[in-house]
């Protein structure tokens, strides 16, 4: 991991959000690593409370359910960027989150209130705990988990680009074309979901900086990124 000098003492927090195959995963992973930040996959922990709901038979198309249910699992997101990690009531759920059943349901888990308070609260808690800064990637990072995060950057690309990336992603994992057409309109309807609910929506907020990856290789995104950070909260990465 590359060393950092820090400016000021001050943790700090670098907001990413965008939509499906935009490639923030990737590159919020990348920048925490190469400035020696912390890495907070939020997506990860809306999957794990929905694969909890599923495991444990809760309605998640009942919305009342869901919401008296959501604060019986204990959700732990470990934020080291060289290996992020998730448990839920100790067990490791990494594999399963990422499952077809877990990506039908999570934006009906994700759309209830209830939920949202309750992993916003974690994904704060997450950060606070940091010794220099955190990477969180999400959705609502910027507009609403973090509003006066350090940096904000909204990843985007052509509906194209992401499409692309996403079925080449799937190639790789040896899935057949008709499971790759079918979860790539399922990404679609996500997007469409999470762009149109009511509480936290997928949004751009008002102060981000946009950042298009659809004309751009990986290592210029990583170092747009890199770039900002180091020039708004004074890190030097070597």
């Amino acid at each position: 991991m590359d060393s950092v000098d820090r400016a000021s003492n001050s943790p700090v927090v670098v907001a990413i959000d965008g939509p499906s195959g935009s490639g923030k995963s990737t590159v919020s992973r990348a920048v925490a690593a190469r400035l020696g930040l912390s890495f907070l996959d939020t997506g990860a922990m809306y999957r794990a409370m929905t694969w909890w709901m599923l495991a444990n038979e809760v309605d998640v198309d009942d919305p009342e359910a869901v919401a008296i249910a959501c604060a019986k699992p204990v959700i732990v997101s470990g934020t080291d960027a060289a290996g992020p990690t998730i448990t839920v009531d100790g067990q490791d759920v990494s594999g399963p989150i990422r499952g077809p059943e877990v990506t039908a349901k999570v934006s009906a888990v994700a759309a209830v209130p209830a939920v949202r308070a309750r992993l916003v609260e974690l994904q704060r808690g997450c950060a606070s705990h940091t010794a220099r800064g955190i990477v969180a990637e999400g959705r609502d990072m910027g507009s609403v988990v973090f509003p006066d995060a350090t940096v904000k950057v909204f990843l985007t690309a052509s509906e194209q680009a992401r499409a692309e990336r996403r079925a080449a992603e799937l190639r790789a994992k040896g899935l057949d074309e008709a499971t790759i057409t079918a979860m790539a309109a399922d990404l679609a309807r996500r997007d469409a979901a999470d762009s149109s609910r009511e509480t936290a929506p997928l949004t751009r907020a008002a102060d981000a900086d946009l950042v298009d990856t659809s004309e751009l290789t990986l290592d210029q995104v990583i170092g747009t990124i890199t770039a900002l950070v180091e020039d708004r909260a004074g890190l030097t990465a070597a």
